[in-house]
């Protein structure tokens, strides 16, 4: 293992850290899209462009925009 994976499986587990320990959705949303960036480059250095950029639209922009489009419509139906 290289010394960049190894920061790359670090930066991932620290991500995926905070998902699991933020409590409020808009920040979860973030923390998750940074989880999808660093899975982005973790993929991209294992040489899987073709998996980095399926990551890079899906985990990184498409989940948290549906999660903030979700948050969006509840508290706004709420009020």
């Amino acid at each position: 293992m290289t010394l960049t994976e190894a920061l790359a499986l670090a930066a991932i587990a620290i991500c995926a850290g905070g998902v699991a320990l933020t409590r409020d959705p808009l920040r979860q949303s973030f923390v998750f899209g940074a989880l999808g960036v660093s899975l982005t480059m973790f993929f991209f250095i294992l040489r899987a462009p073709d998996v980095a950029l399926s990551e890079l639209a899906v985990g990184t922009v498409l989940v948290p925009l549906i999660v903030l489009i979700a948050i969006v419509k509840t508290t706004r139906a709420q009020r």
